[in-house]
C-alpha cells in the first residue's frame, strides 16, 4: 500500500478563464487550458504515442473548440451566446503546455453575471477554474470547482469578502489535501509528547509543557511558512518548484528518521528552516489560483489564513489522542518508531519521484 501511493506535489489540474466585460455587455475572453487535461478528454494523440505535437493540436483544433464551447455558458438575463476563436496558441505554467483559446460575445448591460462551467470534471473532480472577471468597475478572482460548477457575480458590487472566503476554504483545502504537509505535522507532533532521556522515549507527565513544546513547534513552522509564502507570491523570491517540492519530501524524511534515530532533539530551528520551503510549496498553490492585482494582499492574507486554520484543525485532532497514549508502553516502544517509519517510506518515494 505504501509503495501503491502516487507522488503528492502541488502541480493540480487547473484551467484559466479571463472575461472582460464592458458597460454595453460585450464580452472578451481567453481561456487556457491544460494539454494533458484536452488529451485525456478529447481523442487528439493521432498517433498514439502518448506524445502530443503542435500539428496533432492544430489538426484537432475544430474537435477542441467543440468541446470548449459545450463545457462554458456564459449568461446574464439571458444567454450571451459566445462564439470560439478556432486558432489556437500554446503558452506554459508551471511547466506544463496550456492551449490558448479566445471567445467573444454579447450580454445584457445590467444583472448577475451567471458562468457554467462543465470542463474537465470527468476526468478529474479536483480539477478548478481560475475565473478572472474585469468588469468596468471592479475585478473579480473566482475559483470554479467540482463541488460549485456554477457561478455568480454580482458586477455592480465588489464582493471583497467573497473573494476572501473563497481563499480562505482554498488554503484550507490544501492543507487537506496536501499529504506531505500533514506528515510532515504528524512526524513533529509524535514526539510533542515524549521526552528523550537515557537513550529512551518517556512520556511528557505534565499537558502544560506538551502544550508549550507543541505551541513552540507550530509557531515556528507558522512564522516560517507564512513569511515564505508572501514573499514568493508578492514576487520577491522566486525558486524553482522542482527543487522545492524536492526539499519538501526531504524535509519529510528528516522529520521522520530523527524520530527513530534523534540527531536534533530541539526542533525548533529545524522547524523554521523547513518550514521555509514549505511556504514555497503553498506560494506555487496560490500562484496557480492566480492573484488579483488590486487584491493581492486581501487574497495571500486570506490563503494563509486558511492554511492555518487546517493546521490548527489537524492539531486539534492528533495532539489529544498523542497524550492519550503517551504513556504507554507500545507508543513509546515502537508505536511512534512504526509510524515514523512509514511516514520516512512514503517521503522516501517522494523523494525519487520529484527528484
Amino acid at each position: 500500500m505504501l509503495f501503491s501511493c502516487s507522488s503528492v506535489a502541488h502541480q493540480m489540474s487547473t484551467s484559466y478563464l479571463s472575461i472582460k466585460i464592458d458597460p454595453q455587455g460585450q464580452v472578451q475572453g481567453t481561456w487556457q487550458v491544460r494539454l494533458f487535461d484536452l488529451y485525456q478528454v478529447i481523442d487528439i494523440d493521432n498517433n498514439q504515442d502518448g506524445q502530443l505535437t503542435w500539428g496533432e493540436v492544430q489538426k484537432n483544433q475544430l474537435a477542441t473548440t467543440q468541446y470548449l464551447q459545450s463545457a462554458l455558458q456564459i449568461s446574464r438575463n439571458d444567454t450571451c451566446g459566445l462564439i470560439f476563436d478556432v486558432v489556437q496558441q500554446v503558452d506554459q505554467h508551471f511547466n506544463e503546455g496550456y492551449l490558448v483559446t479566445s471567445f467573444k460575445g454579447a450580454c445584457h448591460s445590467t444583472g448577475v453575471l451567471k458562468i457554467d462551467y462543465q470542463a474537465m470534471f470527468e476526468i478529474d473532480t479536483d480539477h478548478k477554474a481560475i475565473v478572472t472577471i474585469d468588469a468596468p468597475e471592479h475585478q473579480y478572482t473566482r475559483v470554479i470547482s467540482n463541488e460549485n460548477r456554477t457561478l455568480l457575480v454580482n458586477l455592480a458590487e465588489s464582493q471583497m469578502s467573497d473573494t476572501f472566503v473563497e481563499y480562505v476554504y482554498q488554503g484550507i483545502i490544501h492543507i487537506w489535501k496536501g499529504t506531505d504537509h500533514i506528515l510532515f505535522l504528524l512526524a513533529l507532533l509524535s514526539t510533542c509528547v515524549l521526552n528523550r532521556e537515557q537513550k529512551q522515549w518517556q512520556g511528557i507527565e505534565s499537558p502544560t509543557k506538551i502544550v508549550k513544546q507543541t505551541a513552540w513547534i507550530v509557531t515556528a513552522f507558522t512564522l516560517a511558512h507564512s513569511i515564505t509564502l508572501t514573499t514568493t507570491a508578492m514576487g520577491v523570491l522566486n525558486f524553482s518548484s522542482h527543487w522545492v517540492e524536492l526539499g519538501i519530501a526531504l524535509s519529510v524524511l528528516f522529520a521522520a528518521l530523527n524520530n527513530v534515530w534523534p540527531v536534533v532533539l530541539r526542533l525548533g530551528w529545524i522547524t523554521f528552516a523547513f518550514g521555509l520551503l514549505h511556504g514555497m510549496g503553498f506560494a506555487g498553490v496560490l500562484g496557480e489560483l492566480g492573484l488579483p492585482e488590486n487584491q493581492k494582499i486581501l487574497t495571500i492574507l486570506a490563503f494563509n489564513l486558511g492554511v492555518e486554520i487546517g493546521q490548527l484543525a489537524i492539531l486539534l485532532l492528533v495532539l489529544p489522542l498523542l497524550m492519550f497514549v503517551r504513556n504507554t508502553l507500545w507508543y513509546k516502544e515502537w508505536g511512534m518508531q512504526m509510524g515514523s517509519v512509514m511516514i520516512g517510506l512514503m517521503a522516501i518515494q517522494w523523494s525519487i519521484e520529484r527528484f
